[in-house]
């Protein structure tokens, strides 16, 4: 009876287990799905369109920065100690680079 059941067990392993070719045919069509969805995004990530608009509006990019420096100084005083922390430690390691 024990064998019996455990026979059973044992094929229904094996017929769940997928096959190498199987899973090979998985491995290339998810790879497949990476380098298309890579293609995508290059298409929303720094291009030529990215550049173009910061050299046209360089003045108002610098000025949202400002706005957004001065609201975060009253609002998040600590959020911005934090940056400026951050950039310290940055600056120090590169020029220890």
């Amino acid at each position: 009876m024990i064998e019996q059941s455990i026979k059973r067990c044992i094929i229904y392993i094996i017929m769940d287990t997928p096959t190498t070719q199987e899973l090979n045919d998985e491995i290339n069509a998810l790879r497949q799905q990476v380098i298309t969805l890579k293609t995508r995004l290059a298409k929303y990530t720094n291009n030529e369109r990215h550049k173009k608009y910061y050299e046209n509006n360089k003045d108002k990019v610098k000025q949202n920065a400002k706005l957004y420096i001065e609201r975060l100084k009253e609002e998040n005083p600590e959020k911005l100690k934090e940056y400026r922390k951050k950039a310290y430690i940055n600056r120090k390691q590169k020029e220890k680079d």
